[in-house]
């Protein structure tokens, strides 16, 4: 007998993760470390090409945490950014294989990834860590944070701020906090399922 068919999430929870969820540019507000682990602790279950799990998080709290991130941020982005709770550096790590014999431990899944190339590896690492970074913003809507995800930053500088010496680079930002749904634009509208999808 096969198993039943779980019933789709509530409107309420289809909104807060979807349809009413907003990019946020003024977030404010206090985070918790708690929170973060909570946060991390929902991501992490995100499948990933062979449970690579590439990205690496960087949590950006403390005035001097701030201090070296403010530099690299685009004119844009910096006031926001320096006001948000915490500023997450979505990152992802070009040495993750040597994680596999503990992450896929049901055969030898470091050696399909170990000695490829450095281009190889980035590709794998941006799809994967994007998909991880698409999962911290969706685990962090269910909390009850708002996000502000951006680019708008210098990749370079932000690595050799925070990652000097390691096998991390980073990725894409997201501010985390509270936010005041009043300040938002009117919402862009998004392509209809015939502009953008087909069943084949």
């Amino acid at each position: 007998m096969s198993a039943p068919i779980p019933p789709p999430l509530p409107d309420a929870c289809l909104d807060r993760l979807f349809r009413t969820a907003r990019t946020h540019n003024e977030i404010v507000g206090e985070v918790s470390d708690e929170q973060l682990h909570q946060l991390y602790d929902l991501l992490k279950w995100g499948p990933t090409t062979a449970n690579s799990c590439p990205a690496r998080f960087v949590f950006v709290k403390s005035a001097q945490a701030k201090a070296k991130l403010g530099p690299a941020l685009d004119e844009g982005n910096h006031a926001k950014t320096m006001a948000a709770p915490v500023t997450v550096i979505v990152a992802y790590d070009m040495a993750f294989f040597e994680k596999m014999p503990y992450l896929f431990p049901h055969t030898d899944a470091r050696s399909w990834f170990d000695g490829k190339s450095a281009e190889d590896l980035r590709t794998i690492c941006l799809r994967n860590g994007s998909l991880q970074g698409a999962y911290l913003i969706l685990a962090a809507r269910a909390l009850g944070l708002d996000c502000g995800p951006m680019s708008g930053f210098d990749n370079a500088r932000v690595d050799a701020a925070f990652f000097a010496g390691t096998s991390w680079k980073s990725n894409f930002l997201v501010n985390l906090g509270h936010a005041d749904p009043a300040k938002l634009f009117p919402r862009s509208p998004r392509l209809a399922f015939d502009e953008a999808a087909l069943i084949a």
